[in-house]
């Protein structure tokens, strides 16, 4: 079994729900009393937060790449970046280290089209909703990207900043992006990713009639995956 590389933190609300869901499938896989081996690097959250919404992007990759690079001295045979935002700087991360790293997208993607899903939501940070580093990441894969509108887009953001990344669940949240989840499939989506690592905290499958697509579910999934059978 190879060493997963978790660089995390970006929530630790979301980054502890990996760490349980890789454990949870190894030992479902293994058996008995097997567990995942992970190298986990966790930032201060706070940190990348400022400089996201100040537009610095250098910095909040120059932070990453020298957690992958601490993560890759520490024995880890690929990365997992446990947050859809910070995959802005997928690039220069692969870039400075000899590891490979497992994209979230990458990962979502080959599970739409398992299921035959052409045309996708997409809830997220308004970065992930908005620049193009992650729709068209989805679009090399053939999928169809909608995104809610623009007042729809402000509620999600806000929640996730100012709610989910604090580990408050409310429940007129909930009712908002079940909502929200409703109108992008009014508007032909045939699912919707939840694709900030928080929204799991929020709304699951059980909510609702539309498929969703938990990218910590399936990232976390594929994390095992490549663990086991690199291994």
């Amino acid at each position: 079994m190879k060493t997963i590389g978790l660089i995390g933190g970006m929530s630790w609300e979301s980054t502890q729900t990996y760490y349980r869901l890789i454990n949870q499938h190894v030992r479902d896989a293994l058996g008995g009393l097997h567990s995942a081996k992970v190298v986990l690097y966790s930032v201060d959250f706070a940190e990348i937060e400022a400089l996201q919404h100040q537009g610095d992007w250098q910095a909040t990759a120059e932070i990453l790449v020298a957690a992958g690079k601490s993560v890759e001295a520490a024995g880890a045979d690929f990365l997992v970046l446990c947050t859809n935002t910070m995959h802005k700087v997928a690039e220069p991360l692969e870039a400075a280290v000899s590891i490979p790293l497992l994209h979230i997208a990458d990962a979502t993607a080959q599970v739409l089209q398992q299921q035959g899903v052409g045309c996708v939501g997409l809830l997220g940070t308004r970065f992930t909703m908005e620049q193009a580093f992650y729709i068209e990441r989805l679009q090399r894969h053939g999928i169809e990207v909608v995104v809610p509108t623009e007042p729809q887009r402000e509620r999600v953001h806000s929640v996730i900043y100012q709610e989910l990344c604090l580990g408050v669940v409310k429940a007129d949240a909930k009712a908002d992006y079940l909502d929200i989840v409703d109108s992008l499939a009014e508007r032909g989506a045939q699912g919707v990713i939840l694709g900030c690592t928080e929204i799991g905290l929020l709304i699951q499958q059980a909510d609702t009639s539309v498929p969703l697509f938990d990218t910590t579910e399936i990232h976390a999934a594929q994390a095992v995956q490549w663990a086991l059978e690199r291994g």
